[in-house]
């Protein structure tokens, strides 16, 4: 008897529907084609084991397993509870005639119970747009399949409950989330905030800025002056997430494996801050069967890169391309996967490889050694960083102040009204805020008066800046204006965003 039985593959950060077929007849053998990987082809051994821990099994009939597009790879072991119902049903153990209203996936234990997987969540959307009835999938994975309306999601603890659900009808429990109230809940709730942040009023200032403008941002200061404090808390002060970013940005998250079993959308933006050690692949994604890497788990947040000479300069340089495209391409030979990375980069380094900036009595570092660690960082990399900001080290006085700072949500205010100045200049363009601007915006919305075009000429002659540079000092200063809320970007604006080229001065060899 041949039953075809619903499943799905992940392919990037979408889903495709797969087709199982199952056929059972006379004769001896267990076959499974289809490109399985080793995953699915063990399969056999913990559906054996499960079926018979709860009172079923295997048939000793030549079984054939087809998991159809054949000649797309499929991997992990998430169609265990697939092809189990496919062999029950083809076998006459089941009843058949309901089983391909459902997407049905999850992982086999061998007592029969079932563990959670990945990528819940494109899958639950892709068996809504092709009219499936509901999800059947582990317990674990139901508040993040709940998201998508419209869909019957059925979250099972053991097989038994699946076998019973189409042998009698007993029902499962149909997990219903109000996805929106959620989400309202939990926009505004932070960890961080900016009112901890002991002086540094010259630091909180560009991270405004930044955040008002998408502008990548690096902190340049000694050891223990606040440097990873202060990346910390910019996701308190940048725009909440709309509906749409947090569903981008939950996708991703779900096919990476990185969401809770009680986590069903991510409702702030993410931060990540990977270790020195981490690899190109890891960053940017890829290895045989390609995941998302963390600049793609940073995507809609922040990616934080801590003590960024530290960073394998192969790590670093291959993040130039997804800082100007805001995605990742991941070709091989068969496919091409393309994951989205629209982040903002904040990255940290010491001044000097003693960790002081050059004029600081404690400094130890030679010319030579300063010029060697400036040197781990490529121009055309620091070129892609909007805004450099020297962090000076704390004085006693500011430290012992019990006086608190602003709080992140009256800088979340500013930041706010000057994005929303953004998103009304740019409601007719495929851009959303002044990071994003390419030559043709930046020469309609940055026109200069006299006195900014002398001001920024004389920088550029004088610092030696590239092209990129004065791109990006135009931007900055759009951003500055925009935070002020004036529409022309007037000298004083000019000024304040050349004072961000710390790196592009001649001031480590002081």
């Amino acid at each position: 008897m041949l039953i075809k039985i619903y499943g799905s593959a992940i392919h990037g950060v979408a889903a495709q529907t797969i087709t199982i077929e199952v056929n059972v007849d006379t004769g001896i053998g267990y076959h499974l084609v289809g490109l399985p990987d080793n995953a699915i082809k063990e399969s056999s051994y913990r559906i054996s084991a499960a079926l018979k821990n709860v009172g079923y099994k295997i048939p000793g009939k030549k079984i054939t397993i087809n998991m159809a597009p054949a000649d797309l790879r499929k991997e992990g072991s998430a169609y265990d509870l697939s092809i189990a119902v496919g062999i029950l049903a083809a076998s006459d153990q089941i009843l058949a005639d309901r089983v391909q209203e459902y997407i049905i996936m999850g992982e086999l234990s061998l007592d029969g119970t079932l563990q959670p997987i990945k990528g819940v969540l494109p899958i639950a959307i892709q068996a809504r747009e092709e009219g499936f009835k509901g999800i059947i999938l582990p317990k674990q994975n139901t508040r993040e399949a709940a998201i998508v309306s419209g869909l019957d999601v059925l979250g099972t603890e053991n097989i038994k409950e699946v076998i019973d659900f189409f042998n009698e009808g007993k029902p499962i429990e149909q997990t219903v989330l109000d996805t929106r109230k959620e989400f309202q809940e939990k926009i505004n709730s932070f960890p961080f905030d900016f009112s901890e942040v002991k002086g540094q009023e010259t630091a909180k200032r560009a991270m405004e800025v930044a955040a008002a403008g998408g502008h990548n941002i690096i902190l340049i200061g000694p050891p223990g002056s606040g440097k990873t404090m202060l990346a910390k808390r910019l996701p308190s002060i940048l725009p909440p997430l709309t509906l749409k970013e947090a569903l981008e940005t939950t996708k991703i998250h779900s096919v990476a494996g990185k969401m809770g079993t009680e986590t069903s959308l991510m409702t702030i933006r993410p931060f990540r801050a990977p270790h020195h050690t981490i690899s190109d692949v890891a960053l940017v994604g890829g290895g045989g069967y390609p995941q998302p890497g963390e600049i793609s788990l940073a995507h809609n947040g922040v990616l934080f890169l801590d003590e960024m000479p530290e960073f394998k300069r192969t790590v670093l340089e291959v993040m130039r391309q997804p800082l100007e495209d805001r995605e990742v391409t991941i070709s091989r030979a068969k496919f091409t996967v393309n994951y989205p990375a629209s982040f903002m980069l904040v990255a940290s380094m010491n001044p000097s490889p003693s960790g002081y900036f050059p004029d600081d009595p404690n400094n130890t570092s030679s010319t030579y050694e300063m010029q060697r660690y400036m040197n781990k960082l490529s121009g055309p990399l620091l070129d892609r960083i909007d805004i450099h900001v020297e962090v000076q080290k704390v004085e006693f006085e500011q430290l012992a102040e019990r006086r608190k700072g602003e709080n992140s949500e009256n800088i979340r205010q500013r930041v706010l009204k000057a994005r929303a100045t953004q998103h009304e200049r740019y409601k007719d363009l495929k851009i959303s805020y002044n990071a994003q601007m390419g030559p043709k915006e930046i020469e309609q919305f940055c026109e200069l008066d006299e006195t900014s075009f002398s001001l920024i000429k004389t920088a550029m002659e004088k610092l030696n800046l590239s092209a990129r540079a004065y791109d990006r000092i135009l931007k900055v200063a759009r951003t500055i204006a925009d935070l002020e809320a004036s529409d022309p970007i007037l000298s004083c604006h000019i000024s304040e965003a050349i004072q961000y080229r710390s790196l592009d001065r001649d001031f480590w060899n002081v």
